[in-house]
């Protein structure tokens, strides 16, 4: 929708951009600040939003932490919009007019930060944006890399622990989340800090293709998984590996691997790698079912975004939350 915008003649892409300050544009429905991109890409078209950070964040942090979580919690909404502002400062270069090669600097999904545009906007949340204004984290002086999600289980994991092929970083080690008043995680708050899963023999199959694929085998079929058992655990209590056995041979999944394998009825990944195998049904010699119970929700690095909220209810500050899931680090201005 285009309405009250106007068409900036272009040699590449179309540009829409808003006719005046109090004009939007909007596409498939949701609104959008700032400018409208599209751009020719060979299997269809790329829509890209050129926004002012400040602005793009006021779509970003009520999707990465809901105003309904944390209405309470201001503080844990200001270290997730520090944290937030962090992540993008690093993925956007100091001169925004260096232009990407893929036209534009970060995605609107998981794969970046989730971003949905004006119609998310919340004023308890863009009041946490405003007050941190321009604030980020860093350690050395140097501009952090923030990473952050759901819930912990009571302990975050280091980089390494989740992730194959990463640099460990000093301010991203594996921290304890746990309340000293309660003796409970800070995050047992959280739905989904606890739960359990189960897998049918349906859904073994297709996790031991998933695994082949994974594992780059030339003939990713469905097969019959004879045992499954978690081999080694890290620091903070994750699974390293799972080996999936089957009839054609063992599979090992590392890390965050393993919750991309182990999907549910609906597709999600499995919660975290923070879990047990709590009950095995066979049937002539295979896995007819699974049951794991597990902790926590999410990669485990950096920001436990529940444990945020509860260190937030508590009395704490954004600043001593932050240091807590990024030790070693202080909040300042980006520029």
């Amino acid at each position: 929708d285009a309405a009250g915008a106007e068409l900036v003649p272009s040699g590449g892409p179309v540009i829409f951009a808003p006719a005046d300050a109090e004009s939007l544009l909007s596409f498939r429905g949701v609104r959008y600040r700032g400018a409208v991109r599209v751009l020719a890409e060979p299997g269809g078209l790329a829509v890209v939003n050129h926004v002012e950070l400040e602005q793009y964040l006021r779509g970003v942090v009520p999707r990465e932490m809901p105003s309904r979580w944390g209405n309470d919690a201001p503080e844990a909404l200001e270290a997730q919009a520090i944290a937030a502002r962090s992540y993008a400062y690093i993925r956007v270069p100091s001169d925004a007019a260096v232009e990407p090669r893929s036209g534009w600097h970060m995605v609107a999904t998981v794969q970046n930060q989730v971003y949905a545009g004006l119609d998310v906007e919340a004023p308890i949340v863009n009041e946490a944006i405003d007050r941190t204004a321009g604030l980020v984290i860093r350690y050395n002086g140097l501009l952090v890399d923030a990473p952050y999600f759901s819930s912990c289980g009571g302990r975050t994991a280091a980089p390494k622990e989740s992730w194959r092929d990463v640099r460990e970083e000093p301010y991203l080690p594996s921290v304890d989340d746990t309340d000293p008043r309660t003796g409970r995680p800070y995050c047992d708050i959280a739905p989904r800090n606890h739960w359990t899963e189960e897998f049918d023999e349906a859904q073994l199959s297709e996790a031991v293709r998933r695994a082949l694929v994974a594992a780059g085998a030339r003939d990713p079929r469905p097969g019959v998984m004879t045992a499954m058992r978690v081999e080694g655990r890290t620091t903070s209590g994750r699974a390293t590996a799972l080996v999936l056995r089957t009839d054609r041979g063992d599979v090992t999944v590392r890390n965050n691997e393993i919750r991309n394998v182990l999907r549910n009825t609906r597709g999600a990944i499995l919660s975290s790698t923070y879990f047990s195998i709590e009950r095995e049904s066979r049937v002539r010699g295979h896995l007819s079912g699974v049951t794991l119970r597990g902790h926590g929700n999410g990669h485990g690095v950096g920001m436990c975004q529940w444990g945020a909220i509860g260190r937030s209810r508590a009395g704490l500050d954004a600043r001593t939350i932050l240091r807590h899931y990024y030790p070693g680090t202080v909040v300042g201005f980006a520029d």
